[in-house]
């Protein structure tokens, strides 16, 4: 069998280490895999342009043994997203966003994190409302990490009556019905949006905007944040 592995990665965390590498936490479609750049920080390195931060590449690590660290032996990088240093809220964002990302990736080997890390970077490259960036990443991050996000029927088990308003219920994981409330017919339209597809798809939807801080609210108490 061979002790290379090929694989499409982001990269999460880079420490340096000796005069001139880098020990690299990537996260890939296998999940997070730490390998050591050897002489990336050299300046003619061939490596370095393809081991920046907000940058997609297609690597091959070699495994070291006895559970040793990988030795990343080429890159190339696949799309960068070059704008992200420059929006200071999407730089933000996107911090939060590789963090909650490490958090969770630990003991993954599928793919889910990394495909749900790259629709943000690239939202946050090409302005898309950080609010709504947020938004989905959280409601994301729930369905990813196997929350039950129910927005068919009530707390009580009765269906959701787009003539009523809601409130979100953190116990029951679901809203509960409540006069007045701040979850209407239009909030549970834009949960469901969020949740059925991707996020490129759901910053083309119009007039979404002023029902984003409910539903950006709901996210994060599913959540725990």
């Amino acid at each position: 069998m061979s002790n290379d592995i090929r694989t499409k990665a982001i990269v999460l965390r880079r420490t340096n280490f000796g005069e001139a590498d880098r020990i690299i936490n990537f996260l890939t479609e296998q999940g997070i895999i730490a390998a050591i750049a050897k002489g990336v920080r050299k300046e003619k390195s061939k490596l370095a342009g393809s081991v920046e931060l907000f940058t997609v590449s297609d690597i091959t690590l070699h495994k070291g043994l006895n559970n040793k660290l990988c030795v990343l032996t080429s890159a190339k990088t696949i799309e960068h997203y070059d704008q992200i240093p420059y929006k200071l809220p999407g730089l933000e964002l996107a911090g939060m966003v590789m963090k909650q990302i490490a958090k969770y990736a630990e003991t993954s080997t599928g793919p889910e994190y990394f495909d749900l890390l790259k629709q943000v970077l690239s939202a946050i490259n090409a302005s898309v409302n950080p609010e709504l960036v947020e938004t989905w990443f959280w409601f994301n991050l729930a369905r990813v990490n196997g929350e039950q996000i129910n927005l068919v029927k009530d707390a009580e088990g009765n269906k959701l009556d787009p003539l009523k308003t809601y409130v979100w219920d953190s116990t029951e994981s679901a809203l509960k019905e409540q006069l007045g409330g701040n979850v209407g017919a239009e909030e549970i339209k834009l949960m469901r949006l969020i949740l059925s597809n991707d996020l490129k798809a759901t910053s083309r939807v119009k007039d979404i905007v002023s029902k984003l801080p409910t539903v950006l609210y709901i996210a994060k108490i599913i959540n725990k944040e």
